[in-house]
């Protein structure tokens, strides 16, 4: 039966992290000459050349970045039983969930919705830049993305980005500010907008170029939330997704324009291949398709 040394691959992992050999060997409190001794019988055993030198720098050869794969998921993975099985003895996970910071907070806990109540799930949410979150994605940091973008075109073939939904944009404003036409209202009240340079400003400029308005900006923001919050203190009317404000819509307090924008935002859930992917993923993936 074939063995592999796990003493071997920790310290291959640090080595590969760290990038030094002399950091490395400090830190796991080893001499220079003992972790080499060790790299070469991990070497050995799988019958690859893992690090090249560079000057001083090691640099992962090919085999050598498949094993860190394998190293960082292994070493997760023992995190996740240790966070698991730990200090209460009951069977626990943690779910980390990683979403855009200009993400609909309503749409998040929609997504979410699953695991409320679940006793044997620790869900950790963080927010971010996209790449910031695909980075940890790709480190194993996080179970899954939220996102109203996929990733770029040139990481497609890393990344796997499902379609969750594809929701209508709307107008919405308090009552007074909802008369007229729509070309009117967009004429007429200040605009709370996406910042420039997202899907859904570019498609309002160009509706507003088609309807021929000019129109009084009062904010560009790139916050949902926040954009929430000041089409509630009836700073102006709103360019958003519904879900936005669906408990406004649902109370009265804002009113959504009859016309349609023809606008949409899409949302995703972006996830990494990997050998111990957290069975939650699919769920929630599923159940928000």
């Amino acid at each position: 039966m074939s063995v592999l040394n796990y003493n071997h691959l920790r310290y291959f992992h640090a080595v590969a992290h760290e990038g030094n050999l002399t950091r490395a060997a400090e830190r796991l409190n080893l001499s220079q000459s003992a972790l080499s001794t060790q790299i070469r019988a991990l070497e050995a055993r799988l019958g690859h050349d893992l690090f090249e030198r560079r000057g001083r720098a090691l640099h992962l050869t090919e085999a050598g970045r498949i094993a860190l794969e394998h190293a960082d998921a292994i070493f997760a993975a023992g995190r996740d039983l240790l966070d698991t099985l730990g200090q209460t003895g009951q069977m626990r996970r943690a779910f980390r969930v990683g979403a855009e910071a200009t993400l609909s907070r309503n749409f998040q806990m929609r997504f979410l919705a699953p695991l409320v109540g679940r006793r044997d799930t620790d869900l950790v949410l963080r927010s971010g830049k996209l790449g910031e979150l695909l980075e940890g994605l790709r480190a194993h940091a996080l179970d899954v993305i939220l996102a109203t973008t996929p990733p770029p075109d040139d990481a497609l073939g890393r990344f796997e980005a499902h379609l969750l939904s594809e929701q209508p944009v709307a107008i919405v404003g308090s009552g007074v500010r909802m008369a007229g036409s729509l070309s009117e209202v967009l004429s007429r009240e200040p605009m709370i907008l996406p910042a420039r340079g997202s899907e859904m400003r570019t498609g309002f400029d160009a509706l507003a170029n088609r309807l021929d308005v000019r129109c009084e900006i009062a904010a560009e923001i790139e916050d949902m939330a926040m954009m929430r919050l000041m089409v509630r203190a009836d700073m102006g009317v709103a360019l958003v997704p519904p879900v936005v404000v669906a408990d406004e819509l649902a109370s009265g307090q804002l009113l959504e324009h009859p016309e349609a924008t023809g606008l949409t935002e899409r949302f995703w859930a972006v996830t990494f291949p990997r050998r111990f992917r957290n069975p939650l993923v699919r769920k929630l993936i599923e159940a928000g398709l």
